[in-house]
């Protein structure tokens, strides 16, 4: 992927998250120098196989396994407690993080009182959350009051600003019908606590990867959920407080969008999606477990059971054209090995009227029904396949077919949980 003219380059999910994206950031970061996350909180978790285990990581990019010098965005909600438990796990597992990971000092930090409000309103609202308290942060950062990293460095007025907002969170609290409240003094301690340990990791992240850039070093930015989950362009309301699509990566790590030169979309081989909202390909309940039970589809922030269905065509079409794509990753291929015939949605009807791309009105996409395509499974174990050339002929053409009906090729296809299962099309 990274090449003489390709030095700058973005994984996004192109479904509803949890596409397998931190096992494509793993294999990719073994080229990288630098791998900066460029938004979204610790709702998000990406999980790496590797021969010392499983490593679930929700804050710090997944390239620290791969040794390379990793980067926290500003476009990211920071929860430093979370951080620091990751940072301090990995070490514990012989992972080197001495001088391997840095903070944007304009990243905003994700408090108690952020937490206690996303439980509060998704107990009134049921949006679905992690209840981590990321769109509270976000909330605060565009509302221009959060408290950012670099606050810190003037800690007298930072714990001002925390009081302020703890005052009002539990104003806020009230009025939304909860009995929990904020502790100003536990925040003050927090952030004392906290300030040494932070700002020696904070940075200006825009400079040091255009300066990355600039000596020629391969960049690459990871992001979080997924394209369906973009506050913008996903299945609004029921989506993340972020943008989670390309766009949000130049944005997010203080770079412009002339220094991205590609952009892999994720996708899983079916579709899967944790909360509320839409699922047009859902399957009916037996075939939904079996696919959950054979992909291990639990959220690996939440531990809750993904909801699962078919390769939905309509949706990856949307999200090629939304991140601007110029390759896909196809995640979990031997999830299927079992099936006899695998369907594949190829557009949707509502009404009667036939629809090739995604509604904008959540209720109009809930009422959809998918039109599927029937294709022969290839029922034998992928796991042991290392070639694109040695897959079975169905197994193949399935992957042909999703090319051909999402508009964009296959770079990448993974047909198990290790980096060795992980195969490139060259």
């Amino acid at each position: 992927m990274f090449g003489p003219k390709t030095h700058c380059v973005v994984v996004v999910g192109a479904q509803w998250g949890d596409e397998g994206k931190g096992k494509i950031v793993d294999v990719l970061a073994e080229r990288a120098d630098l791998v900066v996350r460029y938004q979204g909180g610790a709702n998000a978790g990406h999980t790496v196989h590797t021969a010392a285990g499983e490593f679930v990581l929700h804050q710090i990019p997944s390239g620290i396994i791969q040794g390379a010098v990793c980067l926290v965005g500003n476009g990211v909600v920071l929860d430093p407690e979370t951080l620091f438990t990751e940072l301090d796990a990995l070490t514990e597992r012989g992972i080197r993080t001495d001088h391997k990971l840095y903070v944007s000092d304009r990243a905003h930090l994700t408090l108690p009182l952020h937490k206690l409000l996303d439980r509060a309103r998704e107990a009134r609202e049921k949006i679905g959350t992690t209840g981590r308290g990321i769109g509270p942060t976000y909330e605060d950062k565009f509302g221009r009051r959060g408290i950012r990293v670099g606050d810190l460095r003037n800690l007298s007025r930072a714990k001002e600003l925390v009081c302020a907002r703890v005052q009002a969170a539990n104003e806020f609290l009230g009025l939304l019908g909860s009995a929990e409240r904020a502790d100003p003094a536990e925040h003050v301690a927090l952030l004392e606590r906290l300030a040494p340990r932070l700002l020696p990791l904070a940075v200006d992240a825009g400079r040091v990867v255009w300066e990355a850039l600039d000596r020629g070093e391969s960049v690459l930015l990871e992001g979080a959920q997924g394209a369906l989950l973009d506050v913008d362009h996903g299945t609004y309301p029921y989506v993340t407080s972020s943008n989670t699509t390309a766009g949000g990566a130049a944005v997010g790590a203080g770079i412009g969008p002339t220094a991205i030169d590609a952009v892999v979309g994720v996708v899983k081989a079916y579709t899967t999606r944790v909360g509320n909202g839409p699922l047009p390909t859902e399957a009916a309940p037996p075939l939904a477990e079996r696919i959950r039970e054979l992909g291990d589809e639990f959220g690996a922030t939440t531990g809750r059971p993904r909801r699962c269905g078919w390769f939905d065509a309509v949706v990856v079409r949307y999200a090629v054209r939304v991140n601007g794509l110029t390759g896909l990753a196809v995640t979990k291929l031997d999830v299927l090995d079992s099936f006899s015939e695998i369907p594949v949605c190829v557009g949707y009807r509502f009404h009667g009227e036939s629809l090739d791309s995604m509604p904008a009105e959540v209720e109009r996409l809930a009422g959809v029904e998918p039109v599927y395509e029937s294709l022969p499974g290839w029922q034998r174990s992928l796991s042991g396949v290392r070639r694109l050339a040695d897959l079975p002929p169905p197994a193949r053409a399935y992957l042909d077919r999703l090319q051909d009906l999402a508009h964009a090729p296959i770079h990448y296809v993974s047909v198990g949980t290790h980096r060795d299962q992980i195969i490139e099309v060259t």
